[in-house]
């Protein structure tokens, strides 16, 4: 896993400030339909939650989503909407199931694609 790209904010809550990290992470995976595998890259997301105080970590929280799609700008947009609405690791899998489901596709046109070469 590789760090592409990340996204910070932070917010304070009373004492609590919470540091949010959004990051864009790439892997290769291999796509296989029987014996013929291709490497592909694939692209997901990792949220980590920081909650502070007094200037000292007091937990972190933290998740993955490690392939999403293949289509980077896909995953780049799927992370800025997260950021946006600050979505916490603890909601990460819930919110972008639907996405992971639609996206899923990508993977059989990119094999496609590459079976054809």
């Amino acid at each position: 896993m590789v760090v592409i790209e990340y996204l910070g904010k932070t917010e304070r809550d009373g004492e609590i400030t919470y540091n949010y990290i959004y990051r864009l992470i790439k892997n290769d995976i291999c796509l296989s339909k029987e014996q013929d595998g291709i490497v592909v890259q694939a692209y997901g997301i990792e949220i980590e939650r920081q909650d502070m105080l007094e200037g000292k970590i007091q937990s972190i929280e933290r998740d993955c989503v490690e392939v999403v799609s293949p289509h980077r700008h896909k995953v780049h947009s799927l992370l800025r909407l997260l950021y946006e609405n600050t979505v916490s690791p603890l909601h990460l899998v819930e919110v972008v199931g639907e996405y992971v489901d639609e996206y899923v596709n990508d993977f059989d046109s990119v094999f496609a694609d590459i079976a054809m070469e």
